[in-house]
């Protein structure tokens, strides 16, 4: 069995005071909590809200153009799914294209709450961004979009 060597505490504030995934993980936290509470009358989440947007095209999108503009895996969208559809906001269709694929539409509850969120989401998200000068507002966006690497294009 071999020693184990105690990192010392400098190493511990170095990680804490540069890590780039921890600041982002906890800024993301800290967003979705300010978002949630304002969604929260309308019984949103932001994960929802943003997945309701998502859905918010002039031709229905597939499972998998969804979970790609959202960055998750089809498991974890098809479980976020399930409780909108439960609600009746998502209906989930085959895509007639090609019967393997599934088409996700927004159906007219899901629109008429998603058009009752957006004045929510405008404040909230007003809330933010008076928190950053204008350039980096920008700044922060853009680097974002990079660490991301996805650029998303609504329909």
């Amino acid at each position: 069995m071999s020693k184990r060597k105690s990192l010392p505490l400098s190493v511990t504030h170095e990680i804490r005071d540069n890590c780039l995934c921890l600041h982002t993980h906890r800024a993301a936290r800290s967003l979705a909590r300010h978002f949630d509470t304002a969604l929260a009358p309308l019984d949103l989440t932001h994960g929802q809200f943003s997945l309701l947007v998502s859905l918010n095209r002039s031709i229905a999108p597939t499972v998998g153009a969804v979970a790609a503009v959202l960055a998750m895996d089809r498991t974890t969208l098809t479980a976020n799914l399930k409780p909108l559809e439960r609600r009746g906001l998502v209906k989930v269709a085959v895509d007639q294209c090609d019967m393997r694929s599934r088409l996700l539409l927004l159906t007219t509850a899901g629109k008429r709450l998603l058009a009752n969120a957006v004045p929510i989401w405008r404040r909230a998200h007003r809330d933010v961004e008076r928190r950053f000068a204008k350039s980096d507002r920008h700044a922060m966006r853009a680097g974002l979009l990079a660490l991301s690497g996805i650029g998303y294009r609504a329909d």
